[in-house]
């Protein structure tokens, strides 16, 4: 897996809590983080309504369909791209109808 250096502010206590966990841990602090942020993501992501968040992201073309995949797996991102796919034809169909008036 690829990793990206990012640059952001922590406050100092969890920096201090996740210093001691690395040293307890034997582990460093960048395993201690992105275990973290891990298994907050895995939590988020069984919540319905952040899996609608993402989908109302993707049908405004604000996210990727690889990152829709990513939150929802294959099978379930196929059949969003599928229903966009759709809309996206009806509301083309609608703007030339309104044309034609």
């Amino acid at each position: 897996m690829s990793t990206t250096r990012v640059n952001f502010r922590i406050p100092e206590e969890l920096i201090e809590k996740a210093d001691v966990a690395a040293r307890v841990t034997h582990k460093n602090r960048t395993e201690i983080v992105t275990e973290a942020l891990r298994a907050y993501l895995d939590e988020i992501e069984d919540e319905e309504a952040f899996k609608e968040e993402i989908v109302e992201l993707y049908l405004d073309d604000q996210i990727a369909f690889e990152t829709l995949k990513t939150f929802l797996g294959r099978q379930d991102a196929e059949s969003i791209r599928a229903s966009k796919a759709l809309l996206d034809q009806g509301a083309d169909l609608a703007d030339e109808l309104a044309e034609l008036e």
